[in-house]
């Protein structure tokens, strides 16, 4: 389609992904499996949960489309003979496998890309393999329609309607249902995510950038949305958990065992106690009004032990009770306290990388109203609470009298993240040339022993970004860990440091990140 890129989910979940340690994601699957008793696989988890909801929610959709494709089947000797029943369960399974929200086959114009023909064709296949009970014969016909390789009046209004049909599908099966079963991160349930992936290396993620760079470098690079599951800033904190897994669950046992009384019938059940302590580590400080109406839609949206349309009454109750009794505990708020404060400086860490990387990378930044300071939003509604712009005002004014080491030291206030905003913004409007389409990608990969936790670009020959991961990891210790610089007079943003480099130049890293967690740095000679 003509557009100039997406909404920025992609760009959202790749650099997610980038902050999530995978050695720590093989713990975590284990953490999950033993606390909770749930499976650990994914893609069945999704799979399940889109047949459920073309069951239930999306069934008047399913009876469209099998009426529609019993009709031009009616025109076709060969495909006669299948009965009602044969074609429902076959498009429910048929749209249960398909990988991506939809295709963009336009069967008025004999349009379809090799893309979609593997997409349908990898659908395809999964139904055969997942319902050896449907014909196959009839799962091949069901290709030939959506390929166009079978075509007229009636397979056109199937093709479109089905294209129409497996977005909503993957959002209430997948976003709305199953990122709120599978929660070994939460963190990793986010629009358009595979949360079953162990992260995002470095390589895919400068493969990334260099193809939307050649593809759509006006695309939009966004963090948060008024549809995200967590804020920025929730993800990045929870991201610190694939870092030191072993600690988690030793503290969530702790807890498990600390909490036991507090439940009524067993309830609630481990899935869900798992998932509120995810929430109040990456949320925290939360109130109990905000933590028990973001668990009672949660869990309906899980649709475990409650639904929207038939509440659990005994287990809601129960969840209810437990979360107002666990913030009600001094004792339990201690202890998550002391481990929120283990993990607080690497998540905000983790913040200003992703932030850094958003408003520099190819793509328009996109800012959701309240991210400019820190922000432990949920999803909506809690995401839709008003924002204090007046605070906003008020802290940006006194930004040009603070030097980095001040602005530093309100770290609380989200004064960084503000700082680094602000700067970022700036250099893009008194130099848009610098990140436009004729403004190249180029990965730039640290050397040393901690060369895999340096996120490094440059853009065209004038901007340099250079952010942390898995900070809590390397400790601030970067050891033998440089970075080689063009030859120029650069100039960090950020910091006011200047950096003569006479000759490309190995430069530590500890040199280029002493003053700030991130670096922006211009080249002032050219």
């Amino acid at each position: 389609w003509p557009i100039e890129g997406t909404s920025g989910y992609d760009f959202l979940n790749i650099a997610n992904g980038l902050l999530v340690r995978p050695q720590g994601m093989a713990e975590l699957t284990k953490v999950y499996g033993e606390f909770t008793g749930e499976p650990v696989d994914f893609t069945p988890i999704a799979h399940d949960k889109k047949i459920a909801v073309t069951q239930e929610a999306l069934s008047s959709d399913v009876t469209r489309l099998t009426t529609l494709f019993i009709e031009l089947c009616e025109n076709r000797r060969n495909q006669r003979d299948y009965t009602r029943t044969e074609v429902r369960r076959a498009i429910r399974e048929l749209a249960a496998c398909f990988a991506i929200y939809r295709t963009y086959v336009v069967p008025q114009r004999k349009e379809i890309s090799p893309e979609d023909q593997l997409f349908i064709a990898k659908a395809v296949t999964c139904a055969k393999q997942n319902r050896p009970d449907l014909d196959p014969v009839l799962l091949d016909f069901f290709e030939q329609v959506l390929t166009l390789k079978t075509t007229g009046k009636l397979e056109s209004e199937f093709v479109l309607r089905f294209q129409q049909f497996t977005s909503p599908v993957m959002a209430k099966g997948v976003e709305d249902t199953a990122f709120y079963c599978f929660n070994r991160l939460t963190s990793l349930c986010e629009v358009g995510a595979d949360p079953g992936r162990d992260g995002v290396s470095l390589e895919e993620f400068h493969a990334y950038q260099a193809r939307m760079q050649g593809t759509h470098p006006c695309t939009m690079t966004t963090l948060s949305t008024h549809d995200t599951k967590r804020s920025d800033d929730v993800r990045a904190r929870l991201a610190v958990l694939s870092e030191i897994p072993h600690e988690f669950a030793d503290v969530i046992s702790r807890w498990s065992v600390m909490n036991q009384q507090k439940k009524q019938n067993g309830f609630p059940d481990p899935n869900s106690e798992y998932f509120l302590y995810q929430t109040l580590i990456g949320a925290w400080p939360i109130s109990a009004e905000r933590a028990k109406e973001y668990m009672l839609k949660a869990m309906r949206e899980a649709k475990q032990q409650t639904t929207w349309v038939a509440n659990n009454k005994e287990y809601e109750d129960a969840l209810i009770a437990f979360s107002d009794a666990l913030l009600a505990d001094a004792a339990f708020v201690a202890d998550l306290e002391a481990f929120v404060a283990r993990i607080l400086l690497p998540g905000r860490i983790n913040s200003l990388s992703q932030t850094l990387l958003k408003h520099t990378a190819p793509g328009v930044p996109d800012l959701y109203q309240g991210a400019e300071l820190w922000d432990l939003s949920l999803v909506d509604p809690d995401n839709r609470r008003a924002v204090d712009y007046e605070l906003r005002r008020r802290l940006l004014s006194e930004l040009p009298g603070l030097n980095p080491a001040q602005i530093v030291a309100r770290m609380e206030e989200g004064l960084p993240k503000l700082h680094l905003t602000h700067r970022a913004l700036k250099l893009r409007r008194e130099h848009p040339d610098w990140f436009n389409a004729e403004s190249p990608y180029i990965a730039l990969l640290a050397a040393g022993s901690r060369a895999d936790h340096v996120v490094a670009f440059l853009r065209g020959d004038r901007v340099l970004s250079v952010a942390p991961r898995h900070s809590l990891t390397v400790a601030n210790a970067w050891e033998d860990t440089t970075l080689s610089l063009p030859i120029g007079r650069w100039h960090n943003r950020l910091t006011g440091e200047a950096l003569a480099v006479p000759k490309v130049k190995a430069i530590p890293i500890e040199d280029l990140l002493h003053a700030f967690p991130v670096a922006l740095l211009t080249r002032e000679d050219l």
